[in-house]
């Protein structure tokens, strides 16, 4: 996302504007953007933004947030990942809570961190406030209806990190229910890996073919409209495995953007 000023907050369609003061809002949330959303798709984060505004919060995004330093580490470079985990505590320090739309780098922050720099009171604390989208919005300000508009039947898929790290499970589904139009079709096995894995997907390009192959199976099994989830990479590559198995119609969204609008093309406004 390109952002121009130190603390931003999204209500209009144009872009970010400059943050708001509104004295209904007490808890000052810090909304990690990733570097997928960021590159890739920013309406997610625009749509995140909306979620959490939706839910009372008063909502900020650091101007100089950068990577969380999830590739690095898992590469084994952890100079550079503790440099990057370093200037987030920096970035994030004046908000109560940090909310990711993403279980994988959410992951990071909330378990890696404390490994990368156990001795540091501030990781510590960065960790501890930190929390994936859903699990902030189902747990700590808990959104009763969604904004969305989607009506259609729909599969959701269970990232590996934000199941198995953070266990996000329950909570996506509890506010998929209080979308009325929405129909929760259940794969097969959700919780299975789609073949992604970040680096696992270019050094075992085969076996990460296959994954995806039998996860594209079960959405299409399921009879559902659109496959969501909480993870872009997951993501991106179910929705290009789909379409190279000649499957145009089945939709591919972030939770947040099926809560937050109708699941188009559109920016979250």
């Amino acid at each position: 996302m390109d952002v121009h000023t130190d603390c931003l907050s999204a209500d209009d369609s144009v872009g970010y504007a400059a943050a708001a003061t509104d004295s209904r809002r007490t808890m000052r949330v810090g909304l990690f953007v990733t570097c997928l959303v960021d590159l890739m798709r920013p309406r997610v984060g625009f749509c995140a933004l909306q979620l959490l505004e939706a839910a009372g919060a008063e909502v900020v995004v650091p101007h100089a947030q950068t990577c969380c330093g999830q590739p690095g580490y898992n590469s084994g470079d952890l100079t550079a990942a503790r440099a990057l985990a370093r200037n987030l505590v920096g970035e994030f320090r004046d908000c109560d809570y940090v909310v990711v739309p993403s279980g994988s780098c959410a992951g990071m922050l909330r378990v890696h961190y404390p490994r990368l720099l156990g001795d540091d009171p501030e990781i510590a604390a960065l960790a501890a406030r930190t929390y994936e989208l859903t699990d902030f919005l189902a747990t700590v300000l808990p959104l009763s209806q969604p904004p969305g508009q989607f009506r259609g039947r729909i599969t959701y898929h269970d990232s590996c990190s934000g199941l198995r790290e953070l266990g996000v499970k329950t909570q996506p589904r509890t506010l998929l229910a209080r979308l009325p139009g929405v129909e929760l079709r259940e794969m097969a096995e959700p919780e299975t890996c789609c073949g992604f894995g970040g680096t696992f997907a270019l050094k075992y390009g085969d076996i990460s073919a296959r994954l995806a192959d039998d996860k594209c199976i079960q959405i299409e099994a399921s009879g559902a409209d659109a496959v969501v989830g909480g993870d872009l990479g997951c993501l991106l590559s179910i929705e290009g495995r789909l379409r190279r198995r000649g499957d145009m119609r089945t939709r591919v969204l972030h939770i947040a953007e099926l809560l937050a609008g109708d699941g188009g093309d559109e920016p979250c406004k």
